[in-house]
């Protein structure tokens, strides 16, 4: 069972134009509407690859009730904390060559009772679960610490913790060690206060903090693959997908695929493997659709022990 905590879930609408030019009117091809934040694409990606998961977030408004509906009708197990404010709801443009454009709304402002409710949620379900994972933006209210206290919590109680934020949320987190972080490749640099220009230098930054106490740092970096990082391995996987369709989404199936793998028993290497299949398979997918088993078919994952860290990382 993973479990997974996100504090600002979204409706999300993508939609899909021909060319995106500023200032003018545009008529899409086609949309769709998803679930939304990282926490929740995680446990939707793990529900259609049949792992067991439950996703807490706080559900309040209109967009709320649509949020309820549409996890619903994915399948998806959750629990609501019921919230005064409205979720918020965010829009992806995509276009033709995979560019996406993210208008991403602030989410509900959230009483202090409020998040008291969203961790004990978290916290009264944890014992039954392999992993739990703290994910995504904090919406207004939130203090900055959350992911802290959840981290803090829960290894008072044994229980594995996997964090997926930015900025100071993340930092605040890190200082409370986690097992697990999944930065991508921007977020990792300002974690660690310093550009980190080759793959080379992921490594040093990410074995850095495995020595500070983090177990597994897993950096996503686009279309250059994922480099993980222990004490006692450093693993670089990647696949190449020639027509990208929507990269939204897909760093959050490519850590929902690590930590099924993880709780399958799979060694460092198979599990990052495993992730990386699933992140490749979503960015064949239009807007923040999750790939099923079936999607998964023809994308080969090249791992490697060895890396080029001479290897320049694209932005």
């Amino acid at each position: 069972m993973i479990i997974t905590l996100t504090p600002n879930p979204s409706v999300d609408r993508a939609i899909v134009i021909d060319d995106l030019r500023r200032g003018e009117v545009h008529r899409a091809t086609s949309s769709r509407i998803d679930p939304g934040g990282k926490g929740i694409n995680v446990s939707r990606a793990l529900t259609a690859q049949g792992g067991e998961t439950l996703a807490v977030m706080p559900l309040g408004g209109a967009e709320g009730h649509l949020l309820g509906d549409l996890l619903d009708q994915a399948g998806v197990a959750h629990g609501a904390v019921e919230v005064a404010g409205s979720v918020r709801m965010n829009i992806s443009v995509l276009e033709p060559d995979g560019t996406t454009t993210k208008l991403n709304e602030p989410g509900p402002e959230l009483s202090p009772a409020e998040v008291d409710a969203l961790l004990t949620a978290t916290l009264d379900r944890a014992d039954t679960a392999d992993w739990i994972v703290g994910c995504g933006s904090l919406p207004p209210g939130v203090p900055t610490d959350l992911y802290a206290t959840l981290v803090t919590r829960l290894r008072d109680r044994g229980g594995r913790v996997a964090i997926d934020t930015s900025g100071a949320p993340m930092a605040a987190a890190v200082a409370a060690r986690p097992h697990l972080i999944k930065p991508n490749h921007e977020e990792f640099a300002e974690l660690v206060g310093r550009d980190l220009p080759t793959m080379g230098d992921v490594r040093d930054a990410a074995r850095e903090l495995v020595a500070d106490g983090i177990e597994i740092v897993a950096v996503s970096l686009g279309g250059d693959g994922a480099l993980l990082v222990t004490a006692e391995d450093t693993v670089h996987a990647r696949a190449t997908i020639e027509r990208p369709l929507s990269t939204v989404g897909a760093g959050d199936c490519m850590l929902a695929g690590l930590l099924h793998g993880l709780t399958l028993g799979q060694p460092a290497a198979e599990a990052l493997r495993t992730g990386v299949l699933w992140g490749a398979a979503a960015v064949t997918l239009p807007g923040s659709l999750v790939p099923s088993p079936a999607d998964l078919r023809g994308i080969t994952v090249h791992v490697t022990r060895d890396p080029d860290l001479r290897t320049v990382l694209s932005h």
